[in-house]
């Protein structure tokens, strides 16, 4: 796909309609190419047993400070039960670990074994060259507005919650 940014004077509505098509399309693009060389990138590592979901939920279990169920939920955004059927796949493959809070017993924390570590730096590395990348092809002030209009485009996100 070619890029073909058409600025938008006020006066040319096709021009305006051409960028929105084509920022559609990016977006679209770019959210099915990541999810897909990430899974690349898994089985290219020697990880062909997680899917692109597992890896999230070993991220979102690294990346929150008191990895519970719950936690880990809300970061996912999905319910505990929905949750609670992947962990125990990753638990069963070797990734993950549960116990029991000794505070409260309801409470089940989650913790990364060492593959679950290893996994979890594979895939860090993936989106570590991945904003690499994209830093190195832009100035400071492209920088702050790609920063600032996916910000914006993650709020509209968080208003929505469909």
């Amino acid at each position: 796909m070619e890029l073909m940014l058409v600025r938008y004077t006020g006066d040319n509505m096709e021009k305006e309609q051409s960028n929105r098509q084509l920022l559609n399309e990016l977006l679209v693009d770019l959210f099915n190419y990541i999810l897909l060389l990430e899974e690349r990138n898994l089985k290219k590592n020697g990880l062909n047993g997680l899917s692109i979901n597992e890896v999230h939920i070993i991220e979102a279990i690294e990346k929150t400070e008191t990895p519970s169920m719950s936690e880990v939920a809300n970061r996912l955004m999905v319910t505990p039960s929905t949750l609670s059927t992947s962990v125990n796949r990753l638990i069963q493959k070797g990734f993950v670990q549960s116990k029991r809070s000794t505070e409260d017993r309801r409470v089940v924390l989650l913790s990364l074994t060492d593959k679950g570590k290893e996994a979890f730096i594979i895939h860090e590395e993936f989106h570590k060259k991945m904003i690499n990348h994209i830093l190195s092809q832009t100035n400071f002030n492209e920088d702050e507005l790609l920063i600032q209009s996916l910000h914006n485009l993650m709020e509209f996100f968080k208003q929505l919650k469909l």
